[in-house]
């Protein structure tokens, strides 16, 4: 069917190629569909040395320019200039402007780009964490979004329905992450391929929308082509706080369950039985309990990206860290500034989260982003250059995907990250938790 979009967002990496599709489809003079609707988002490969990422966001702003598209998000402040990471200043000083946004999917709901009901596409397969907010959000490649962008519109399949019903209170230690990778972990890395997946239930009542971010994110490491939650009250207030805050459209109509749905596959999670959770090399669905990998030797530990970077996981993170000092090599990347903000003026007996995370070792940047979650140039900060095993909060471990080809990721909780990095072992998080 043909389905009208209501956001286009996409980014540095596939920014420049769907411009380039659109340019070349509908004219070197051709105007998007509506300049209200497109969002761009530098995040990716954005505090590197490397000149080719670095020009992609200086295509990203000419194109603005031309277009007079409004939400851009830039790394600098001046709309005629031109972005130079500069690796003299190191990678853990801010070296963005005023206007930067950090991670695209952390971003969208941040900046009011989110709401119930609505059709988001992104060039990103993890567009689908919108899915959080109750509307139909997915990935799409170059080719289709430059004709989204031509046309306001695209033709879909509609998805076939699997249903995840929550039940029970998650236990301390245990976060939404643990609940996302025992689903895939039930139904292997490609069990949900091009369908959606529902979370409903009495148990999601006690989910934040963070929570359920972490979890719409990852139905694609299922396969899925969306991942999507009912609109409550938390959902209505998160969406309505975001759009006034930000000046951005605050009318929206939330879509409702069908009285006679219909599901090719339901499972029931009680979320009181879930323990911390590990998906192993090499993908995601690979999952095991932390407490059964204690003899996993690990070399690094990573918190960050649009599944592990958001305030709440740095806070569960430095919950665990508190007061002790890693025995690895541990980086934190948040995923905007606002939540470098959070974290740099939340205070915890007089100390910041964030001095609390530096003085337990942890490599703190400011420059939020994408980061090492994918790999990047060879001096992307956290990027693993060499086969290393490390344990992190980001959402995919296939061969590669963190830097070198030969290194392993195994994907947790930042609670479960923060004591494994404390142990330099796979660690159950329950075990610093009193």
């Amino acid at each position: 069917m043909w389905v009208k979009a209501d956001i286009l967002m996409t980014h540095d990496v596939c920014g420049p190629g769907t411009i380039g599709v659109f340019k070349r489809e509908f004219g070197a003079k051709a105007k998007v569909w509506d300049r209200h609707k497109v969002v761009i988002i530098p995040d990716h490969y954005i505090f590197t040395a490397d000149s080719k990422s670095n020009r992609n966001v200086d295509i990203l702003r000419e194109f603005v320019r031309e277009q007079d598209i409004p939400y851009f998000y830039d790394v600098i402040d001046d709309a005629n200039g031109s972005w130079k990471f500069d690796p003299s200043r190191g990678p853990l000083a801010r070296q963005y402007g005023s206007n930067y946004a950090g991670v695209c999917h952390t971003a969208l709901p941040q900046k009011g780009h989110t709401r119930p009901g609505e059709i988001l596409f992104g060039t990103d397969s993890h567009t689908c964490m919108a899915g959080a907010f109750n509307e139909f959000a997915t990935g799409i490649g170059n080719t289709d979004a430059g004709f989204v962008m031509g046309t306001g519109k695209l033709l879909l399949k509609v998805p076939e329905t699997m249903h995840f019903r929550m039940d029970g209170k998650l236990q301390p230690g245990v976060m939404a992450k643990d609940i996302i990778l025992h689903c895939i972990g039930e139904i292997g890395f490609d069990g949900a391929t091009y369908r959606a997946m529902q979370f409903d239930g009495e148990g999601i009542k006690h989910l934040s929308m963070d929570d359920r971010m972490t979890m719409a994110n990852m139905a694609i490491e299922a396969g899925g082509k969306n991942g999507i939650f009912e609109c409550d009250d938390q959902t209505r207030a998160a969406v309505d706080a975001r759009c006034r805050l930000n000046g951005t459209r605050q009318s929206y109509e939330p879509v409702e369950r069908d009285a006679n749905e219909k599901f090719v596959f339901e499972m029931t999670v009680d979320l009181t039985k879930l323990e911390p959770t590990v998906a192993c090399h090499p993908d995601p669905g690979r999952r095991q309990l932390a407490k059964m990998m204690t003899g996993t030797r690990l070399d690094r530990a990573y918190v960050g990206s649009c599944t592990g970077g958001k305030t709440s996981d740095f806070l569960e993170f430095a919950r665990v860290l508190r007061g002790r000092k890693v025995a690895i090599d541990t980086f934190g990347v948040p995923a905007t500034p606002e939540i470098v903000h959070d974290l740099q003026v939340a205070r915890w007996d007089g100390k910041t989260v964030w001095q609390i995370l530096v003085d337990a070792g942890v490599q703190m940047t400011e420059n939020a982003g994408c980061a090492a979650c994918l790999g990047g140039p060879v001096d992307t900060f956290g990027r693993m250059n060499s086969p290393m095993k490390c344990i992190s909060a980001t959402n995919r471990n296939f061969p590669g995907r963190m830097g070198h080809k030969e290194s392993q990721v195994f994907l947790a909780s930042p609670a479960t990250v923060a004591a494994s990095a404390l142990t330099g072992h796979i660690t159950d998080p329950r075990e610093y938790l009193s």
